[in-house]
């Protein structure tokens, strides 16, 4: 069994375990009594569900590591092309996943038209667009060793500009911190998310600056498991590598607080720190163990991520806009009428990994049938 198909199978696995769990995460059958480490933190601190988003990050990183080789044969006009229109379709596809389907209930449970200006803006699959597309030009015009520099010269800027013209009595509170500032000026509050009860979006547009960082660093990890990822010592060297990332981060913390909301470079520094980890030891059980019997299930969503993830939000959008009964969607009466028996906690976990699961028998029918959804 050669090296390189092990590399590819634990890529596959590693995106595929960000997908199931970003599914289970966003998909709970009752936000309020969701087990706390499926919770995001609320403000300042760390939670395992905290590393989904830039643990995706990470991974198109790692896959751009293995196609941007091909692009040095290719003109510069044929690249950029690839690398603009990726960009463009995946904001595109963010955007209209956040405006489908393109109607609303009214207060008098009428359907009405949902207008452009109450739709919002960024989103996950915006910020990854955007991530994709400056951290490819990046690499590709300034090569990995100065994109890599650039990139931790983003979380010094990011970090400078934060306390620098943030509100001056609490430069990092959620309506306080510039990127809210600017993203309130840039866009109509009704661009933006509300999910926190206020006009903020925890993928505004100057927290995408940092975010850079997490494919930057996850295109360095993948070159770096092609060349030395098949020695003990390369692994060895990235589980250090991952082991200082996340020192650093922690003394980062005590003068600018590890917060996803934010996506602070003490966020990021944490989270490539800890993707290090894991997947050297994916590939360690993949390819030094020989472990493989388990690894087939992440990989049907690792094959597909994008196209899994889309199927799983509208999915999900679908199943609260449809009603079952007056006012209440299929959604809260699915968990009310079946999962709500099974007990508040693990009734609503049980939701969410069903859903997750129906999301996989479709990746595993597209997979049998050799479908490979590419944008």
């Amino acid at each position: 069994m050669t090296a390189t198909p092990q590399r590819f199978t634990a890529l596959d696995v590693f995106r595929g375990m960000t997908v199931c769990l970003m599914i289970i995460v966003n998909t709970a059958g009752n936000g309020a009594t969701t087990y706390a480490p499926l919770k995001h933190a609320a403000w300042h601190g760390f939670t395992p569900t905290d590393l989904v988003f830039p643990s995706f990050l990470f991974a198109v990183g790692n896959a751009m590591s293995f196609v941007m080789s091909r692009w040095d044969a290719l003109p510069q006009s044929q690249v950029l092309w690839k690398i603009f229109k990726r960009t463009a379709i995946i904001f595109l596809l963010g955007y209209l996943m956040y405006w489908f389907p393109f109607v609303r209930w009214n207060a008098a449970n009428q359907l009405e038209f949902a207008p452009f200006e109450s739709t919002r803006v960024f989103g996950v699959l915006q910020r990854i667009a955007l991530c994709y597309g400056i951290a490819s030009l990046m690499i590709y015009y300034l090569k990995p060793k100065v994109a890599l520099i650039t990139s931790i010269v983003f979380l010094f800027v990011y970090w400078l500009l934060l306390y620098a013209f943030g509100d001056a009595a609490d430069p990092l509170s959620m309506q306080g911190n510039l990127g809210s500032v600017i993203d309130r000026w840039l866009l109509n509050e009704k661009h933006l998310y509300h999910g926190e009860g206020v006009a903020f979006d925890p993928e505004g547009l100057l927290s995408t600056l940092p975010a850079i960082g997490n494919v930057v660093a996850g295109y360095v990890a993948g070159k770096y498991i092609q060349g030395k990822g098949n020695t003990y010592e390369g692994l060895s060297k990235l589980l250090i590598a991952g082991a200082l990332l996340i020192f650093a981060a922690y003394c980062w913390n005590l003068g600018f607080p590890i917060n996803k909301k934010l996506w602070t470079s003490s966020f990021v520094l944490h989270t490539v720190g800890i993707d290090c980890i894991v997947i050297a030891i994916i590939i360690y059980i993949i390819h030094f163990r020989q472990k493989t019997n388990w690894t087939y299930f992440f990989e049907v969503f690792g094959r597909n991520p994008l196209f899994i993830y889309l199927l799983s939000e509208l999915g999900a959008t679908l199943l609260w806009f449809f009603r079952a009964e007056p006012k209440v969607s299929y959604y809260q009466w699915s968990y009310k009428n079946i999962f709500s028996h099974f007990g508040d906690y693990f009734g609503s976990f049980l939701f969410a990994a069903s859903f997750m699961l129906l999301c996989w028998l479709v990746g595993y029918f597209l997979d049998k049938k050799k479908i490979y959804v590419r944008v």
